[in-house]
This record gives structure tokens, C-alpha cells and sequence, in this order.
């Protein structure tokens, strides 16, 4: 359905988007994430045609959507962040004028507006006003906009974005119902949200593409990572000898614990089975002091964050016979003495200053 390639996109000297490359298949549920500034909104306009790609193509349907734009976009609805609707129309005069822009056809359009409204739950407020509506109800209109047409692809740019919790349920359970129609690309914020609503998972940062992962296996990973944390009144020794060699422990690792004379053990097991109670029995038999246990499980957010996180790598500094005695700047290399030589200089003219500092004075 949809097949991005080599995507680029340059704002003077920012890149905004770097060499972003993803396909989206038919009937998927797309979660399109990123922190702020990441290239998220950037992408989607890009991907449904309101800017164009300093490089790379973007394909729907095999369509290009910079050569072959109108054919590309007769498959899209695109709710954007903010929906474009005109405050002092009803609803059904504004879905009507959404749909002769998009160009349905005259005999079809009722029955568009019709539709979209239904899908929408919108009947009961097809004749007030738009700016009359709470934000909720605006969603809903600008979601009906997208869906006239009968488009197969649905792109909505945080379309929950300043609801109030209520609201988001409201639209999230609307978004479900829809996929089941029509291909999603949903980009959100609300991390419960994306798992709750999608089945495929794009995390980009700083226009890179940094996940790409079905719901379905990132789940499995996020329980493969899971871990049994125990805090232990005993030593290292003792710790390392009582989980060595249990044929239901994966691997662990003990180290000291933030509570005095304690040590906090980390134990990843073979299968997914709950071994809290063997753990448990464990310590017992070996009499030690348990002072807590619980599970420590990875969750979309750490997943996010981690990818998301830059990583700061510490400057190597290299010390040989060569450059012995030497202070390195940038590419240049100075002896010691060239930089006593500099302070010098600065010394006296400093001094210097001073003088005639003095002199103006007098």
C-alpha cells in the first residue's frame, strides 16, 4: 500500500528526515512514534503530498506522490494535527464542501457524508455549528472529512492530542473500528494508546528510523527481557552459589544493594513460567534473608526511551611516546613550552591594558 524509499528532508542546514526507508502492507495498523522534533509530522506531510521530499520517493499504491500526485492521493484521508474545519459552518455543510474539494461525485456525495457521519457518530450533530463543538466532536469531524472519498489508507497526525481522558477513549474505540476497513498510519504521543489500537510499531529520532517491529514481537522481546529482582541480606559469594547452575535460570547477575550488607540479585529464566514460588523456596533452603521481591518487566515507554536516548561516548585520549609533553587541541599539537610561550603573551598584554588604563585615568 504503501512503500517509502531513501526519504530525505532538508530545512536549510537540518535535516529533518535522513534516508527513511518502511513499507506499510495492506490492512496494517501503523504506529508512527517519535519525540518532539523527531520527523514525524514532516513524514506524514511528506507521505500524503503537502511538501514535497528534498530526496527519496513515496509510493501509494505504486503510485509516486510527487509525479502522479491526484491518482496517489485518491487513496488517502489525512486528518492533520490540527483539523482543518471552518468554524462558522454546521457539520453536514462542511463535510459536504470537504467532499466536492476532494472531488466525489455530485450524485455520491450525500451518501459519502452520510457514511462518514455514521462511522463518525456525528448524526446527532450534523446541524450545529463548528465552532459550537467541543474539541472531541472537532476530531470526529475532521476524522469524517478524511473518510470521504472511501479512502484505503487512513492517516491521522495525533489525533487525540489536548483531549481529556474520556475523549481519547472515545476516539481511540472510533480508530479501531475504522482499521478495520482501512489501512492506519496513526502517529501519537500516548504510548497506551498505540498498543492498545496498533499492530505494527515505527519509533524514528532525529529523522532516523530506530524500531520497526510487529506489536505482536515486540511484546514477546519486552517478556524475554522480564527479570525477577531479589534483595538479599548475605554476600556475593553466598548469592552467586545458591542460583549457580538451576536449570530453570537463564543467566543472573548479583550486586551490592543500596541497603547495607545486602546485595540485589537480577535472574532472567529459560521460559515464562512463574517462578516467583521456586525462587522463593530457594532462599528459604538456603536460609537467607529475603527483604523483597518483584518483577521488573520492560514497557513501550522504556523501549522508547532507550531508543530515543542519545548516547554520549567519551573522547578517547591517546597518550604515546610521540605525543608525550604535548597538550593536543583539535588536530594541532603544542608543546608545553609553546603554551607557557601563549600565556606569556596574554600576560603582557594584560599588563599593557592595565597601563594605559592607568594613564587615561591620570
Amino acid at each position: 500500500m504503501i512503500e517509502v524509499k531513501n526519504l530525505v528532508k532538508v530545512y536549510g542546514i537540518n535535516k529533518a528526515v535522513d534516508n527513511l526507508n518502511f513499507k506499510v502492507e495492506k490492512g496494517q495498523i501503523l504506529g508512527f512514534l517519535g519525540p518532539n522534533g523527531a520527523g514525524k509530522s514532516t513524514t506524514m506531510n511528506i507521505i500524503t503530498g503537502y511538501i514535497s521530499a528534498t530526496e527519496g520517493t513515496v509510493l501509494i499504491n505504486g503510485y509516486d506522490i510527487l509525479k502522479q500526485p491526484e491518482e496517489a492521493k485518491s487513496f488517502i484521508g489525512y486528518l492533520p494535527e490540527q483539523p482543518p474545519v471552518y468554524m462558522d459552518m454546521t457539520v453536514k455543510e462542511y463535510l459536504i464542501f470537504a467532499a466536492k474539494l476532494k472531488g466525489v461525485k455530485k450524485r455520491e456525495i450525500l451518501g459519502d457524508v452520510t457514511m462518514a457521519m455514521e462511522s463518525t457518530k456525528l448524526f446527532a450533530m450534523e446541524d450545529r455549528l463548528i465552532g459550537n463543538l467541543s474539541k472531541g466532536y472537532r476530531q470526529r469531524v475532521g476524522i469524517a472529512a478524511a473518510l470521504l472519498g472511501k479512502p484505503e489508507i487512513l492517516i491521522l497526525d495525533e489525533p487525540t492530542v489536548g483531549l481529556d481522558p474520556k475523549q481519547i477513549i472515545e476516539i481511540r474505540d472510533l480508530i479501531k473500528s475504522l482499521a478495520e476497513k482501512h489501512t492506519v498510519i496513526l502517529s501519537s504521543h500516548i504510548l497506551q494508546e498505540i498498543s492498545a489500537v496498533c499492530d505494527r510499531i515505527i519509533i524514528i529520532n532525529n529523522g532516523n528510523l530506530v524500531v520497526d517491529e510487529m506489536l505482536e514481537d515486540l511484546n514477546k522481546n519486552i517478556a524475554d527481557a522480564q527479570c525477577l529482582v531479589v534483595t538479599l541480606r548475605t554476600s556475593k559469594k553466598i548469592a552467586e552459589d545458591m542460583f549457580k547452575g538451576k536449570d530453570y535460570i537463564r543467566e543472573f547477575e548479583v550486586v551490592d544493594s543500596a541497603d547495607s550488607g545486602c546485595v540485589d540479585v537480577r535472574i532472567f529464566f529459560k521460559d515464562s513460567a512463574d517462578r516467583r514460588e521456586d525462587v522463593f523456596k530457594l532462599i528459604v533452603d538456603s536460609k537467607v534473608v529475603l527483604l523483597q521481591m518483584y518483577n521488573d518487566m520492560k514497557s513501550l515507554e522504556d523501549i522508547f526511551i532507550e531508543a530515543t536516548t542519545p548516547v554520549y561516548v567519551e573522547p578517547e585520549v591517546i597518550v604515546s611516546d610521540e605525543t608525550e609533553g604535548k597538550v593536543c587541541l583539535t588536530d594541532e599539537e603544542y608543546d608545553e613550552d609553546d603554551i607557557e610561550e601563549v600565556e606569556d603573551d596574554m600576560d603582557s598584554e594584560t599588563t599593557e591594558e592595565d597601563n594605559n588604563a592607568d594613564k587615561e585615568e591620570e
